[in-house]
């Protein structure tokens, strides 16, 4: 009987060990591959696609129909970077006064990290008082407030305040410039170099139309709150008034910022930016050969970037997406997160050919935590891939205790199985009996 009984329970045992290995094989399966697909999207994240810089469109129509007085020029889209115009746009050209907004950008940044305030007073070295061209009036021995050097620099160009401030962040001028230089290789500004932080004329110090507006577009996004020196008409300090001498400001065309410039050598300079509605557009001349011609030949810029062009909004930070099901968690789905803004810059009237399409996998496995990449959304204009978002998780989801459904079903009949084949030996044996 005992070796009856032995033999009975060897098939029933194999029954109930394959119900349960089985199942979790299928899942191990699933869950590999499943992990495989979201290590395919991560790989395909790292590598951004490149948007090309100047839409050919706009260069086809801009070059046939518009041209500038000037040695160089381009209009950016502030908003996306797209190049919409550009003439000799990697001419070499010294910069005169436009270095004053990397020197500025330095300044933000250094209050921004807590390495400077604005209430800080800054003492005036003979060399920042002797220092020639367009000045602040800033008196040897001095103390002034970063906040009035930073309006003597945007708005009076003065020249004493740069070197005021670079001397008082960076101990010298001369490590100051090689700060300049770190941070234009950081911004690709590949054709740019700075020999002081004032702009005065000095051999192998030069710039480009292309280097100017990466730089404004870069200088606006990270300190916006610049723009509110950038647009002030006038500024006086030590009873002396300077006015702003981007005339554009006040012509009510929506011009906030940026920065003039002009030594002999290189003829007159503007950088200037503007906002309507959704849109900011960038416009640079330089090497314009009178002074009364680089407001006009920027606003013709601007006005043709506002005219010919939408910025359009693809994908909004934080825009929600989803949901997409998770298995093995607590929830059973979860909504998912754009990762960042995307705006894309069309010709006007072809809005509606900018697209968005989620990709999101069959399934989750948590557990998952906020902010995770678990699936991508992909920016198209007219058909064509530009950009490829990341979607993340809006939550955490946390792992079950409960085993999954096929698991839990192969339990119950490997249960099943062991208490009828068990009833039935007993039932068997009390017959016997």
């Amino acid at each position: 009987m005992i070796r009856s009984f032995r033999n009975g329970w060897i098939p029933v045992l194999l029954l109930v060990i394959l119900t349960f290995v089985l199942p979790e094989a299928s899942f191990a399966k699933r869950e590999g591959s499943t992990k495989k697909s979201e290590a395919a999207q991560t790989t395909q994240k790292s590598t951004p696609i490149q948007t090309p810089q100047t839409p050919q469109a706009a260069q086809q129509v801009a070059q046939s129909s518009l041209q500038c007085d000037s040695q160089s020029a381009l209009l950016m889209d502030g908003l996306t970077g797209e190049v919409l115009y550009e003439q000799n746009p990697r001419l070499k050209i010294p910069p005169a006064s436009f270095v004053k907004v990397m020197t500025l950008y330095l300044a933000l940044d250094a209050i921004r990290g807590g390495q400077l305030k604005m209430d800080d007073l800054v003492t005036v070295s003979e060399r920042a008082w002797r220092t020639q061209g367009s000045k602040m009036f800033i008196k040897v021995g001095s103390q002034v407030k970063v906040e009035d050097l930073l309006k003597g620099i945007a708005v009076a160009s003065g020249n004493d305040a740069c070197v005021a401030l670079a001397e008082h962040m960076a101990g010298s001028g001369e490590v100051f410039v090689s700060k300049m230089n770190e941070k234009a290789k950081l911004l690709g500004m590949n054709d740019s170099q700075f020999k002081n932080s004032d702009g005065m004329p000095a051999e192998g110090q030069y710039t480009t139309a292309l280097d100017m507006a990466i730089l404004a577009r870069r200088y606006i996004e990270n300190h916006p709150e610049a723009l509110a020196i950038h647009s002030m008409i006038e500024f006086e300090y030590n009873g002396i008034k300077q006015g702003n001498r981007n005339v554009l400001l006040t012509k009510n065309i929506g011009v906030d910022g940026l920065k003039t410039g002009h030594i002999e050598e290189s003829g007159y300079h503007l950088t200037a930016t503007a906002k309507r509605e959704s849109q900011r557009m960038i416009a640079v001349v330089m090497g314009c050969d009178k002074v009364k011609k680089r407001a006009p030949e920027a606003q013709k810029l601007l006005e043709y970037g506002f005219r010919n062009f939408s910025t359009v909004e693809a994908v909004k930070k934080g825009a929600t997406f989803g949901p997409v099901k998770v298995r093995r968690g607590k929830e059973n789905q979860v909504s998912l997160t754009a990762s960042e803004d995307v705006r894309v810059t069309v010709g006007k009237g072809k809005e509606n050919t900018v697209s968005v399409i989620p990709e999101f996998p069959p399934s989750i496995v948590a557990p998952l935590k906020k902010g995770q990449v678990v699936a991508k959304a992909i920016v198209q204009n007219e058909g064509k891939r530009i950009k490829e978002v990341g979607l993340l998780a809006s939550s955490d989801v946390e792992k079950t205790l409960i085993p999954p459904w096929p698991v839990l079903v192969a339990i119950i009949v490997g249960l099943c199985l062991v208490g009828g084949v068990s009833f039935w030996w007993i039932r068997r044996s009390k017959q016997k009996y």
